[in-house]
């Protein structure tokens, strides 16, 4: 078996899993499974679909103005 370069050699944890009953056995493939794909999870690109969303404030608020207004919204603060 093939060690990594991590702190934990490969081969001891696989003798600490093939060491577990079957149903926890089980447990460590799912715990696995779902850390990998965590890990592997493709990040999606960002959409600009909320571009312009906002262009009715223009008049109505500066961009800081606006920035302080969402900050309020966000936290429930009615002005």
């Amino acid at each position: 078996m093939r060690e990594t370069t991590t702190d934990v050699p490969v081969n001891s944890l696989i003798e600490m899993i093939v060491s577990l009953p079957p149903e926890l056995q089980r447990e460590v493939q799912e715990f696995v499974e779902v850390l990998h794909q965590r890990y592997t999870r493709r990040i999606e690109p960002l959409r600009l679909d909320w571009r312009g969303a906002l262009r009715d404030l223009r008049e109505k608020y500066t961009s800081v103005e606006l920035q302080h207004q969402i900050r309020d919204w966000w936290a429930g603060v009615s002005s």
